[in-house]
């Protein structure tokens, strides 16, 4: 059978690319802490799903009733969140042999997150992989967040890819929704903490891997890439 036509990967950051997700966890604890707030259990369970980096910032304003203000808050969490990615964030394994694979095969790669700009180039610099990738589309702005399409169609209009030649790896639910949305092939690989989710993922996406390795496997014999 003819390989299919691949001409660009778009992969999520957190999660996917970088075993970081437990960060943010710390990161927002620490947070409310520091303003003698003890963080809740149901901490985003009135916060719905696919919020960008901002909209998460006016949340927590919202809700402790913070006096800062919601660019004050992305700044801190930034500062926070980068010390983290600079020095104990990696990439997953089998990521680095993947992304190598690809670019050898002259596959397009991009990187669509709700993380902001800033802290996906520190943590792309980091792992001396921010070079590698073709474009950084966040959510914010006009671009509405996961679970809808509008990171990854940003994506695969700037590396000139059509929907269907695109592959896009995820992490979660919201983000496969948001790849099928856009008329792509979605993988996912698993993380922690979308264990929950784990069921409702494996009946959405193309495969749910254990790890990068299998990704790599899959794309091997669908792509011959």
């Amino acid at each position: 059978m003819t390989p299919r036509r691949l001409d660009a990967v778009i992969f999520d950051l957190d999660g996917t690319l970088i075993d970081s997700m437990g960060i943010w966890l710390e990161v927002d604890a620490e947070f409310l802490r520091r303003r003698g707030i003890d963080p809740p259990d149901n901490l985003f369970d009135d916060l719905a799903e696919g919020n960008s980096f901002e909209e998460v910032a006016a949340y927590f304003k919202s809700r402790f009733a913070l006096n800062e203000t919601v660019q004050e808050i992305m700044a801190e969490w930034t500062q926070m969140v980068a010390q983290h990615y600079r020095t104990s964030v990696p990439l997953k394994p089998g990521v680095r042999p993947f992304l190598e694979r690809l670019r050898v095969a002259g596959v397009r790669l991009g990187i669509g997150t709700s993380n902001n700009e800033t802290l996906a180039r520190v943590a792309l610099e980091a792992n001396g992989v921010a070079d590698w990738f073709d474009c950084l589309v966040v959510g914010g702005g006009e671009l509405r967040g996961k679970p809808f399409p509008d990171i990854f169609l940003a994506a695969a209009r700037y590396l000139g890819a059509q929907s269907e030649h695109c592959l896009v790896i995820e992490d979660v639910l919201v983000g496969v929704q948001a790849a099928r949305s856009a008329g792509m092939t979605v993988l996912a690989v698993r993380d922690e903490s979308a264990k929950h989710e784990w069921s409702a993922i494996a009946s959405e996406a193309e495969l749910l891997a254990d790890d990068f390795f299998a990704i790599a496997d899959w794309v091997m014999q669908r792509y011959g890439v």
